[in-house]
């Protein structure tokens, strides 16, 4: 999928990641979110998905992790010198897998912590909690209550909101499904979908449901062992045979299968090219 520069909110260019200064996370791994869509990144645990929201976010040195060649362009900009709470100011939020709210504060106190990202902007904007409370109702009904005892779905919204109120251009989401019922999983892909829509927010979204994520993105990558396999519309990765057994991730006599041993993969790896 090539994207002109300027289309493209988020640029990552042929990165490598490292951990622990020996361990390979990622290897020449590129991919682009134009601006305006959501783009899907799915792939198995262990692919290298969290690595490279970490990258882009500038939160791999909390995990012994390091940025070792390539680059990554956010509006345009080598992010490289930027510190991520800088990121974090310049537009772009990231909801982590697990939420990470703060428990022993209340909702409106979490929304009310997360209005640092608006300090240091040029025009200064005010937050605006009603947008998240729109969107998110259960958490206006909740909003005196501590984070610690909402359920699942409602931390998930919580976080959600939170990177909401800094009012980004770009959201990186780390497995919004993670630990959720099917009937939450929909309501939260739901309003994913209409924040996407409504605001024009770009967000580049790790999943492993694969059919959920595919049924809101625009396009998609598919990532194995640290590379991206193959890309394209989610229409057509939603509709591609090949990529519904590899997301299956079982053969027929019940083995763990690779991209690389489905039928057609020597035909399909032209896609890469």
């Amino acid at each position: 999928m090539t994207q002109k520069a300027t289309d493209n909110v988020l640029e990552v260019n042929n990165i490598e990641v490292i951990y622990n200064k020996v361990v390979q996370a990622l290897r020449g791994l590129s991919l682009a979110v134009p601006r305006g869509q959501i783009v899907a990144l799915l792939g198995s645990n262990g692919a290298g998905k969290s690595t490279t929201l970490k990258a882009v976010s500038g939160l791999l040195a909390l995990e012994d992790g390091q940025l070792q060649s390539g680059s990554i362009l956010f509006n345009g900009q080598s992010t490289a010198a930027l510190a991520p709470q800088q990121l974090v100011r310049s537009g772009l939020s990231h909801v982590m897998e697990g939420r990470r709210v703060f428990e022993d504060l209340t909702v409106e106190e979490n929304l009310v912590a997360a209005t640092y990202a608006l300090t240091g902007r040029k025009e200064a904007p005010k937050p605006d909690f009603d947008i998240v409370y729109s969107y998110f109702p259960r958490l206006h009904e909740r909003r005196k209550g501590l984070a610690g005892y909402l359920s699942g779905g409602e931390q998930q919204m919580l976080a959600i909101g939170r990177a909401l109120i800094a009012q980004p251009q770009l959201i990186l989401l780390d497995e919004p499904s993670l630990g959720l019922s099917p009937k939450l999983v929909e309501d939260i892909f739901t309003i994913i979908a209409r924040i996407n829509a409504e605001r024009g927010t770009s967000m580049l979204l790790v999943e492993q449901n694969a059919t959920v994520a595919l049924a809101v993105a625009h396009s998609g990558y598919i990532m194995e062992n640290g590379k991206i396999v193959i890309d394209g519309t989610a229409e057509r990765l939603a509709n591609d045979p090949d990529v519904r057994e590899f997301y299956l991730g079982m053969g027929g006599g019940g083995e763990a299968k690779s991209f690389k041993d489905i039928k057609h993969y020597k035909r399909r790896k032209r896609w890469l090219s």
